[in-house]
């Protein structure tokens, strides 16, 4: 795959200790769905295990489980996925807890 930040800055940069949100809502995310679910599995990547992050995905692409949902399931990791509705700016918010490896 193509580097998904190859010119801005990501929206993830280390390994995150604590719960926190992935903002995909950019015009660029707007543009592209592949963009947007590039860094949607590098944002659940960086969360550490017994932690979680907020998706936040721009609402152009319709609602995620119809596009996000399996390859967010499909990282090396266990995780569950949860819709947790829409934010105010009309986009959706999906929760991705991360779990330790058994």
């Amino acid at each position: 795959m193509a580097n998904a930040y190859a010119d801005r800055e990501p929206v993830t940069r280390r390994e995150h200790d604590r719960p926190w949100v992935a903002d995909l809502e950019a015009d660029e995310h707007a543009a592209d769905r592949g963009l947007t679910v590039a860094e949607a599995v590098d944002a659940v990547e960086q969360t550490r295990a017994g932690r979680f992050v907020d998706l936040v995905t721009h609402e152009q692409h319709g609602h995620p489980s119809s596009y996000l949902y399996e390859p967010v399931r499909s990282v090396d990791r266990p995780v569950d996925v949860s819709d947790e509705g829409r934010c105010s700016c009309g986009g959706y918010v999906t929760r991705v807890a991360v779990h330790p490896r058994a």
